[in-house]
């Protein structure tokens, strides 16, 4: 990208050539854990999103584009969108059931929760990121930085517990259900922050999605044992779990989630460790 852009950066030209260039710049592939119905929807919330609307101010918007394209990949009907319920607006309301969709600190949405579970259904969607690539924008020369791989850090199902462990109060009951997206995205910031190559603290403009994963609901509480080993005993420490593959950390949180939600439950010691059996 060689037009100068300076401050422009955080105006509607560049903010546009950015995140048109995230959808152009390759094409996104089919990955084997959605139907083409789930990716085809996906793709068109993504250019709905990315080549209708009107972006002022790239850096300060109300309304990222990960959650507006997941909105638009649930929902692309307007009229069942931002609707108010009460003393609060509801992402996606159909008639009879909402969907709210938090992009990070699920746990914001207890008081909705609160409110809502009383009367409707409600899905939580969860966007998972799985993979992202950085790019970074001169502010000068507006040039961007073409990452040579996919950042490390690499999101998944079982990593994004630490957020459903915010609304885990609410997982028993009946009318909630829980949605983890899981995709692929591209970061943009720019570069005016501190150290040699002025990354450090850079201002973050926007991410977007390029590729749709896999997408899973998990209806009750006993969903969320297909977190753990198929092969895990019924009775079993963290240990085990780590012994067949899992991190210990995500096991150990993991399987703390499902005792509180009632599908496990702690039965003692064996040794030092601790002790769960299966309730299902």
């Amino acid at each position: 990208m060689n037009a100068p852009c300076g401050k422009m950066l955080q105006g509607v030209f560049c903010g546009r050539i950015l995140i048109g260039m995230a959808v152009k710049k390759k094409i996104i592939e089919e990955p084997v854990y959605v139907s083409k119905e789930a990716l085809d929807r996906f793709h068109e919330a993504l250019l709905k999103v990315t080549s209708d609307r009107e972006r002022p101010t790239i850096g300060t918007l109300s309304e990222k584009t990960v959650h507006a394209v997941i909105k638009n990949y649930i929902e692309p009907d307007e009229d069942k969108q931002e609707i108010p319920i009460g003393d609060y607006h509801a992402d996606i309301f159909t008639g009879d059931e909402i969907y709210e969709i938090q992009t990070q600190n699920l746990k914001r949405l207890n008081d909705k929760l609160d409110v809502f579970l009383k009367m409707y259904r409600v899905t939580v969607v969860h966007p998972v990121i799985r993979k992202k690539k950085i790019y970074w924008i001169d502010p000068d020369s507006g040039e961007m930085t073409v990452p040579r791989r996919a950042s490390s850090i690499t999101g998944s199902f079982e990593s994004a517990i630490r957020e459903v462990y915010g609304i885990r109060e609410h997982i028993g009951n009946p009318n909630l259900k829980v949605r983890l997206v899981l995709i692929d995205i591209d970061e943009f910031r720019i570069r005016d922050g501190y150290g040699k190559q002025g990354k450090k603290y850079g201002t973050w403009l926007d991410k977007v999605p390029t590729s749709l994963i896999d997408d899973k609901t998990f209806e009750c509480p006993e969903d969320y044992l297909q977190l753990l080993p198929s092969d895990l005993p019924e009775e079993f420490t963290v240990a085990d779990a780590v012994n067949l593959g899992m991190k210990r950390d995500q096991a150990s949180l993991i399987i703390a989630f499902l005792s509180k939600i009632g599908v496990t439950e702690h039965i003692g010691k064996k040794g030092r460790s601790y002790l769960y059996r299966m309730k299902y």
